[in-house]
């Protein structure tokens, strides 16, 4: 794989659809629960569950667990280097996009 191929690869963590969704929803707070996070995405536990790990896992995002009461409350975080690896995975994209542009002769949306 040559150096330009490999720019224009995007991160296979990021690039899934829930995961991407999580990531924007986290980029534009603070902190995030876990019950606006299921709510807003309509994920089941299960589901959701296995995506925030394999995050967590890169270190994209990171949680916070307390209790409210007796209750068990987790809060969701993006890291620097989820930010940044969200920020250049927007980068890779436009690059593509370019890409296809410039071999179709277009210059892209008038």
């Amino acid at each position: 794989m040559s150096s330009h191929d490999h720019a224009l690869q995007v991160d296979r963590i990021i690039h899934e659809p829930a995961r991407l969704r999580i990531l924007m929803i986290l980029s534009g707070a603070d902190a995030v629960s876990y019950n606006l996070l299921r709510k807003a995405l309509g994920l089941t536990n299960g589901n959701l569950g296995a995506h925030l790990e394999r995050l967590e896992q890169a270190g994209y995002i990171q949680v916070r667990k307390s209790f409210q009461g007796r209750t068990p409350h987790s809060d969701y975080s993006l890291t620097e280097s989820g930010s940044q690896a969200l920020g250049e995975y927007w980068a890779t994209l436009d690059r593509i996009r370019a890409e296809g542009a410039s071999r179709s002769g277009s210059k892209g949306p008038a």
